[in-house]
């Protein structure tokens, strides 16, 4: 499996709009990489967050659907997103809006930043 350098790419749109909580901090690694499936040691060092947190907090997250076992290599069980989650859509829609969002503020800023010939 590729590595996967979550800690160096900084803070992420659903971070900074929900906050640093150990869910979303989880939710965030798979939305961030939609393709890739992860054991639950690979979230524990990708995300510098202890087992105790991280196996408390996927439980829940297990439970309601939002993650789910992709497939065993021996006794690892590797988990991805499941993408047709309701709520896994819904919160990409937001993330999406808002990105859109941010983008046209952004530009908006530039074009009144280009004096007018």
């Amino acid at each position: 499996m590729a590595e996967v350098k979550y800690k160096d790419l900084g803070e992420t749109l659903l971070i900074k709009m929900f906050g640093y909580s150990p869910k979303l901090k989880i939710l965030n690694i798979f939305l961030d990489n939609p393709y890739f499936d992860f054991t639950k040691s690979e979230l524990v060092r990708e995300l510098g967050m202890s087992k105790q947190t991280l196996y408390k907090n996927f439980k829940d997250l297990e439970e309601l659907g939002i993650v789910v076992v992709s497939r065993k290599i021996g006794r690892a069980i590797l988990y991805r997103l499941n993408k047709e989650h309701p709520l896994v859509k819904l919160l990409d829609q937001i993330v999406t809006e808002a990105s859109l969002q941010i983008a046209k503020k952004e530009a908006e800023k530039e074009a009144k930043a280009v004096p007018a010939r």
